[in-house]
């Protein structure tokens, strides 16, 4: 339960920032904050679902689950905006 509650939780940091750092893709914080949720469980479960746990990395645990939610909240608020700001 903590692992999933880290996932979410960084998911959530990594959708916010990346809006912050890529203005252009930035879709609002409560935008951000949504997507950074769904983006880091679907990031912490593929983790879970490998078996890996972050094995090539060395992260295990938590820290795995808190570098793969955060780099799938990031990468679905980047996706997203991508997506909705095209022209």
């Amino acid at each position: 339960m903590e692992q999933a509650m880290a996932a979410l939780l960084a998911g959530v940091l990594g959708g916010n920032v990346a809006g912050v750092l890529l203005r252009r893709f930035n879709l609002g914080s409560l935008s951000n904050t949504v997507l950074g949720v769904i983006g880091g469980g679907i990031g912490g479960t593929l983790l879970m679902a490998s078996g890996q746990q972050g094995g090539a990395l060395g992260l295990d645990g938590i820290a795995g689950q808190i570098f793969a939610g955060g780099l799938g909240g990031a990468a679905l608020a980047i996706v997203a905006g991508w997506v909705l700001h095209r022209r």
